[in-house]
This record gives structure tokens, C-alpha cells and sequence, in this order.
């Protein structure tokens, strides 16, 4: 294997405005503790709670992520659709119909390392037109010999899905992360194969809230088991994420959570 030596930094769903002020306030000194080479970021949930708008996306780039990740969630906001198509540096899920607005994957270049990022969607319990097992058999093919590391976002349901998806990728990725749950998962490693694994990132926003939403309307919903309208929490925002080292092509070294409150300064 060649030498590759990279730094990634994954951080996990960004949540409402909260969520998006909560990385852009310790962004820099994650950048002073880690050195990342590469920042990655899925925002699926960055609009409000639900979806993304150009206007987010452009801002988040502008503050040095190097791509974005989506989910379940990339076509909830129909503005976002012509930006999906001329940002080479957002993704939607890879398996999702060719007809859709987007693309699953991406090449950003840093220091003259590669990194290859690739968006897929679990296909249990979310909607996802393409299986992600044999589509993420045609992103990588398309990748080979064009990077010198690959990141795959699993954004899914299912934690077996994503289990899965590690142990099917392992020695042929540098990492799988797992997003979509919104709660950090406890399995952070290296597979015997050289693939950093962990099942979900977890979320940057409102601990304070159920996965996000404001907790006493959460709670009504679940008690009274009637429509509640949700809105984004406001309260215990962390940002939570993982730091991927590598020292060789396709290998990942450690694989580290970022687990890091915020406290907003005062008004």
C-alpha cells in the first residue's frame, strides 16, 4: 500500500440552527486539536430539522467543509434540487433512482491526498429506490485508481444494515460511518481489514430534545399517540463526530469519537 497520510474528520447529523452554530463555533479548534485534512459533514437534517437549502449548503462550504452528506431527508426542501446537481460537494444517497436530482459521490483533493466520499441509504425502514449493497459496488468501481482513501456515509434504520455494510466494505474502504439514528453508538474500531467502523456517528444538536425535537412535544405525541407538530430543540447542543487516521492508501490507523459540548455565549 502506498503511503497516504490523511486526517479525516466526520461529524455527524447536523439538527436546526443549532446544530449548524454548533459546528461552526468549534470547528475551528477541532481544526487546532485534530490537523484534519479533510472535514466531512451530513446535513440532512440542518433546515429547520428537515433538509438542507442552497443557502446552508454554501455557508457550511464556506467554513471549510469539504463535502456534505445527506439521507432520507436531501428532497425535503425543492429548492435544494438544482443545487444537488451543480455542487459537485453535496451528495444524496448513491442508491437512490439515477433520475433523481444529485449524485452519491464525490472527489475532493487536499496536501495531494485523494478522498473519495460516497452517500449510501439503508434500505429497511427508509426509502431508498436502489439496493446499497450492489451500489456500492458501481461508486467504487467508478472511484478506482482516482483516490487515495474512500469514506462511506451509511445513512440508515436498520443497525444491521449498517453492520453489515462494514463488514462488506472491510479492506476495500478506509471508512464506513454510520448516520441517521442520532445517537452515538458505542463500537468505534478498525476492522481486522483496515476499515474504521462505527454504526452510528451520532447527532450535533440538542441533546436536551428527543433525537432533536423539543422534548415535551415528543413526549405528547408518544403519550397521546395523536399528530404533534415538532419543532428543533434548543437546549444541551454537542457536536458529535469521529477522527479517522490513516497512514496508507485505503487503511485507516484509529478511529477516535469526537464527543463535545457547546455552550452558546449569552445573549
Amino acid at each position: 500500500m502506498p503511503d497516504a497520510p490523511a486526517t479525516i474528520l466526520f461529524v455527524g447529523d447536523l439538527v436546526g440552527g443549532l446544530g449548524r452554530r454548533t459546528l461552526l463555533a468549534l470547528l475551528p479548534e477541532l481544526r487546532e486539536r485534530y490537523d484534519p485534512t479533510f472535514v466531512v459533514v451530513n446535513a440532512e437534517n440542518v433546515a429547520g430539522g428537515l433538509g438542507i437549502t442552497p443557502k446552508i449548503a454554501d455557508e457550511l462550504l464556506a467554513a471549510g467543509v469539504d463535502v456534505i452528506t445527506l439521507g432520507n431527508h436531501a428532497y425535503h426542501r425543492k429548492e435544494i434540487y438544482p443545487y444537488l446537481d451543480s455542487q459537485e460537494r453535496i451528495l444524496r444517497p448513491a442508491n437512490y433512482l439515477r433520475s433523481q436530482p444529485g449524485h452519491g459521490s464525490c472527489v475532493v483533493e487536499r496536501d495531494g491526498v485523494r478522498l473519495g466520499v460516497v452517500n449510501l441509504s439503508g434500505n429497511l425502514f427508509v426509502r431508498a429506490g436502489r439496493p446499497a449493497f450492489s451500489e456500492v459496488d458501481v461508486a467504487l468501481h467508478a472511484l478506482r485508481d482516482r483516490v487515495d482513501h474512500v469514506l462511506v456515509d451509511m445513512h440508515a434504520e436498520a443497525t444491521s444494515e449498517k453492520v453489515a455494510m462494514g463488514w462488506f466494505l472491510d479492506g476495500r474502504v478506509t471508512a464506513v460511518v454510520g448516520t441517521h439514528t442520532h445517537v452515538p453508538t458505542a463500537d468505534a474500531r478498525v476492522l481486522p481489514g483496515g476499515t474504521a467502523y462505527i454504526t452510528d456517528v451520532g447527532m450535533t444538536g440538542p441533546r436536551g430534545g428527543v433525537i432533536g425535537v423539543r422534548k415535551e412535544q415528543a413526549i405528547e405525541s408518544l403519550v397521546t399517540q395523536l399528530s404533534v407538530r415538532f419543532e428543533t430543540s434548543d437546549e444541551d447542543p454537542w457536536l458529535n463526530g469521529v477522527v479517522i487516521r490513516c497512514s496508507q492508501a485505503l487503511r485507516a490507523d484509529a478511529v477516535e469519537q469526537v464527543l463535545e459540548p457547546w455552550r452558546p455565549p449569552a445573549a
